[in-house]
Protein backbone atom coordinates (compact mmCIF):
# COMPACT_ATOMS: atom_id res chain seq x y z
CA UNK A 1 0.00 0.00 0.00
CA UNK A 2 1.14 3.23 -0.76
CA UNK A 3 0.48 5.90 1.63
CA UNK A 4 0.97 9.78 2.00
CA UNK A 5 0.58 11.78 5.97
CA UNK A 6 -0.42 15.59 6.64
CA UNK A 7 -1.47 17.38 9.63
CA UNK A 8 -1.77 13.93 11.32
CA UNK A 9 -3.92 12.21 8.47
CA UNK A 10 -2.96 9.16 6.69
CA UNK A 11 -3.48 8.11 3.00
CA UNK A 12 -3.95 5.01 0.62
CA UNK A 13 -3.19 6.05 -2.69
CA UNK A 14 -3.89 4.24 -5.72
CA UNK A 15 -4.11 4.22 -9.13
CA UNK A 16 -6.92 4.16 -11.73
CA UNK A 17 -5.51 2.79 -14.60
CA UNK A 18 -8.25 3.53 -16.55
CA UNK A 19 -9.19 6.34 -15.92
CA UNK A 20 -4.52 7.70 -15.52
CA UNK A 21 -5.65 8.72 -12.38
CA UNK A 22 -3.63 8.96 -8.99
CA UNK A 23 -6.54 9.35 -5.92
CA UNK A 24 -6.38 8.56 -2.51
CA UNK A 25 -8.79 8.43 0.73
CA UNK A 26 -7.81 9.74 4.43
CA UNK A 27 -7.93 6.09 6.25
CA UNK A 28 -8.70 5.55 10.29
CA UNK A 29 -11.81 8.08 9.87
CA UNK A 30 -15.60 7.10 11.24
CA UNK A 31 -17.80 5.59 8.07
CA UNK A 32 -19.74 9.26 8.59
CA UNK A 33 -16.85 10.97 7.25
CA UNK A 34 -14.94 10.95 4.09
CA UNK A 35 -11.87 12.63 3.23
CA UNK A 36 -10.67 11.93 -0.48
CA UNK A 37 -9.08 13.63 -3.54
CA UNK A 38 -7.28 13.03 -6.78
CA UNK A 39 -4.64 13.90 -9.38
CA UNK A 40 -2.97 13.09 -12.52
CA UNK A 41 0.30 13.42 -11.10
CA UNK A 42 2.35 13.11 -7.78
CA UNK A 43 2.83 17.01 -7.38
CA UNK A 44 -1.09 17.51 -8.23
CA UNK A 45 -2.30 14.45 -5.74
CA UNK A 46 -0.44 15.80 -2.99
CA UNK A 47 -1.78 19.31 -3.20
CA UNK A 48 -5.40 18.07 -3.39
CA UNK A 49 -4.71 15.94 -0.77
CA UNK A 50 -3.35 18.94 1.54
CA UNK A 51 -6.27 21.18 0.13
CA UNK A 52 -8.84 18.32 1.27
CA UNK A 53 -7.26 17.96 4.84
CA UNK A 54 -7.50 22.06 5.36
CA UNK A 55 -10.72 21.99 3.74
CA UNK A 56 -12.27 19.34 6.43
CA UNK A 57 -10.44 21.28 9.16
CA UNK A 58 -11.41 24.83 8.07
CA UNK A 59 -15.35 23.78 7.39
CA UNK A 60 -15.22 22.12 10.70
CA UNK A 61 -14.17 25.36 12.39
CA UNK A 62 -16.56 27.00 10.51
CA UNK A 63 -19.11 25.03 11.61
CA UNK A 64 -18.43 24.61 15.23
CA UNK A 65 -17.33 20.99 14.82
CA UNK A 66 -13.96 19.32 16.42
CA UNK A 67 -12.07 17.87 13.32
CA UNK A 68 -11.97 13.94 13.85
CA UNK A 69 -8.99 12.39 14.17
CA UNK A 70 -8.01 9.18 12.76
CA UNK A 71 -7.32 7.64 16.35
CA UNK A 72 -8.33 8.70 19.51
CA UNK A 73 -5.65 6.62 21.39
CA UNK A 74 -8.65 5.34 23.21
CA UNK A 75 -9.07 1.25 21.47
CA UNK A 76 -11.88 -1.04 22.96
CA UNK A 77 -11.95 -4.18 21.64
CA UNK A 78 -14.14 -7.66 22.29
CA UNK A 79 -12.18 -11.27 22.35
CA UNK A 80 -13.45 -14.33 23.29
CA UNK A 81 -12.26 -15.46 27.03
CA UNK A 82 -9.64 -17.92 25.65
CA UNK A 83 -7.80 -15.29 23.94
CA UNK A 84 -8.49 -12.43 26.78
CA UNK A 85 -7.07 -14.78 29.00
CA UNK A 86 -3.95 -16.11 26.92
CA UNK A 87 -3.36 -12.31 26.97
CA UNK A 88 -3.51 -11.67 30.55
CA UNK A 89 -1.29 -14.76 31.26
CA UNK A 90 1.37 -13.39 28.54
CA UNK A 91 1.23 -9.59 29.84
CA UNK A 92 1.60 -11.48 33.42
CA UNK A 93 4.90 -13.12 32.14
CA UNK A 94 6.36 -9.72 30.77
CA UNK A 95 5.44 -7.74 34.07
CA UNK A 96 3.69 -5.39 32.52
CA UNK A 97 -0.62 -4.40 32.56
CA UNK A 98 -2.50 -6.20 30.38
CA UNK A 99 -3.17 -2.47 28.57
CA UNK A 100 0.85 -1.99 28.44
CA UNK A 101 1.34 -5.39 26.40
CA UNK A 102 -1.59 -5.28 24.26
CA UNK A 103 0.06 -1.59 23.21
CA UNK A 104 3.22 -3.02 22.28
CA UNK A 105 1.91 -6.13 20.54
CA UNK A 106 -0.28 -3.87 18.40
CA UNK A 107 2.43 -1.44 17.64
CA UNK A 108 4.85 -4.35 16.74
CA UNK A 109 1.98 -5.87 14.53
CA UNK A 110 1.13 -2.27 12.90
CA UNK A 111 5.06 -1.54 12.08
CA UNK A 112 4.83 1.82 13.35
Amino acid sequence: MSSMNYKGYTARIEFDEGDGIFWGKVLGLPATTSISFEGDTVAKLTRDFHNAVDFYITDCAQSGKEPLKPASGKLMLRVGPEVHSAALIAAQAHGVSLNQWAAKVLQEAALV
